[in-house]
């Protein structure tokens, strides 16, 4: 994603524009934009929240695995990360595994993105945690 702001002559009222948008900036246009609402918001003040949301929601789910892996890395255990995400851990673990099933698979310099090793080391460990 790349920040097209000046490319837009206001506030993005489709998701194909906000998704353009960086990420983080997505999230503060979010949080500003709440906090000048009025109760009676224009329709392109209502659209705007509504792209801006669809970004941030959109840019996350691509993420959270990434941090969810980050976690089992550094030894958080599947409760935790189960009560960080307010997802059930059968729901952590199956987005983890889809997203690590693409990582291993794909090169980077003639590597895996992330080592297949490690991946099967905490899945072994993230098993014996749902079989408790």
């Amino acid at each position: 994603m790349t920040d097209d702001r000046a490319h837009h002559a206001g506030p993005p009222v489709r998701f194909s524009d906000a998704e353009k948008i960086n990420p983080f900036r997505v999230l503060i246009e979010l949080h500003d934009h709440a906090l000048e609402q009025s109760s009676g918001s224009s329709r392109a003040e209502a659209l705007t929240e509504l792209a801006l949301a669809a970004a941030v929601v959109s840019w996350w789910s691509r993420w959270q695995p990434i941090t969810i892996h980050r976690a089992l890395r550094c030894g958080a255990d599947l409760a935790d990360i189960a009560e960080a995400t307010g997802l059930d851990p059968g729901e952590v673990v199956r987005r983890w595994e889809r997203w690590t099933d693409v990582q291993t698979r794909l090169g980077i310099g003639g590597r895996p993105a992330v080592d297949p090793i490690e991946v099967l080391t905490i899945r072994d460990r993230v098993r014996a945690e749902v079989v408790r």
